[in-house]
Parts: structure tokens; sequence; C-alpha cells
């Protein structure tokens, strides 16, 4: 293993035990103390690979038992992986167009501070794109992106995609996202950059994204027109080719 991604490369590896059912539905993992001795870690390294198995939906800590695992394929809707909206135009052949309403440097709000982790007192990009679909503009999406991080965003790689230019030019490694998903009256900021017909409710998609690392980096607000949603629950990142 390398060291840099031991915690990693542990995930891997539980991850595919959970799936060839060494460690079946229901069964407890092996304890800290053993893992510890199995990998020949610290405990540190894996209490986050440990947190990478929650944040995956393959385990849940109970108190005063351990790791269980649980029924990982729970969902109603099968789980996509984490990619850019360009990949999915792409791959789908969607004739979309973005159009960038703001690139601006701001500091988060405190509840924005809450959701991520960061410091009031951090510089992030704000970024809001519209995603235009048949002439119309169904999707808002609003990134926060933390500056120490993204250093530069140019205007024309946000047109194209900001994951290429942070995975192929900041040499970014990208791990995995929480997602939340709610229905929620339109705004007058979707009246202003969204075309919402008789519209009065939204599907907005928030996303807490963190580098394989486990360091978070970009918080975003994906606004959907009703028609236009598609259910995440958990993403990890995976390109399409």
């Amino acid at each position: 293993m390398h060291k840099m991604n031991k915690f990693h490369d542990i995930f891997l590896d539980l991850e595919k035990k959970i799936r060839d059912d060494v460690y079946p539905v229901n069964s407890l993992l092996p304890s800290e103390n053993q893992l510890m001795k199995i990998y020949n870690v610290s405990r540190e390294t894996i209490r986050k690979a440990l947190v990478l198995l929650i944040n995956a939906g393959y385990i849940q800590k109970k108190q005063g038992k351990g790791s269980i695992v649980i029924n990982y394929h729970k969902f109603d809707f099968p789980i996509s992986g984490l990619t850019s909206y360009k990949e999915l135009k792409d791959a789908q052949h969607i004739y979309s167009k973005t159009i960038i309403a703001e690139l601006s440097l701001t500091r988060p709000t405190e509840q924005l501070a809450r959701q991520t982790g960061w410091s009031t007192q951090d510089t992030i990009w704000r970024l809001v794109r519209q995603r235009e679909i048949d002439g119309e503009k169904v999707i808002l999406d609003k990134d926060f992106l933390l500056k120490s991080i993204i250093p530069d965003l140019p205007l024309e790689e946000a047109e194209n995609s900001i994951y290429q230019y942070f995975e192929n030019e900041l040499g970014l490694k990208i791990g995995f996202a929480q997602k939340e998903i709610t229905a929620e009256p339109v705004t007058e900021e979707d009246k202003a950059l969204m075309d919402l017909g008789d519209s009065t409710h939204v599907v907005v998609v928030r996303s807490v994204v963190h580098l394989e690392d486990t360091q978070c980096f970009e918080y975003t607000e994906s606004r959907h027109r009703l028609d236009k949603f598609k259910f995440v629950d958990f993403a990890r990142r995976r390109q399409l080719n």
C-alpha cells in the first residue's frame, strides 16, 4: 500500500470483502484493534477507512457493538457515479448549453461553513451556471469551491467541465460526495435564471464533495425543473469514457 493512500486502499479491500460476502449483511466487521493488526496501520488510518465505508452506505456504527454491515442494496434507484454534468451530457447525447451567470470570490456563510467544515474566513469561489436543454434553462447549478484548493478558475474551464480541469490540470483526486435531495418552492433567483413555466417547485440536489483524502473542497446546489431530475443518493467519482 502507498503510504498516502493506505486508508483508501483499506476501504477498497473492505468494500470488496463486503461485496464478496466475506463480511455479509448484518455481520460485524473486525474491531478497530483487529483491523489495525490485519492491515498493520494506526487507529487513525482505520477510522478514516471506516468513515469512507459509512459514507458509501456499507456499514453503520452501533454503540457497544462496532461496525455492522448494512444492506447496501437498499436504495430504490440505482446509484450513479459521481460524474460531471458534461460527462453525463456527452454519454447520453444531450444537446445542452452552459451559461455562466456568475463567477466571483466570496466567503462562506455560517450555514455553509457548518455544512462543509470550512471557516467563515475562508475565500471561496461562487460559480452559478444555467444549463439549457432544447432551448430551455431547466437546471441551475451553484458551486462553492475552496480557493486554497482551487487557486484559479478560468471562465472557459467553468463553461466546459470543472471536474476535467480539477483532475487533469490541477491533479486533484476527487473521492466521494454526500448528497441530499429535496423538493422545494421556487425562489426569485429560480424565476430569474430558469425557464419554469407553471412549475411552483424545483428538485434540489445538494452535494458536499470530498477529495480522496476526505477533505471537503466543494459544495454544490443543483436546482432542477421537476421533469428533468434524476435521483442519486450517494455517488463516488467515476469518469465516463
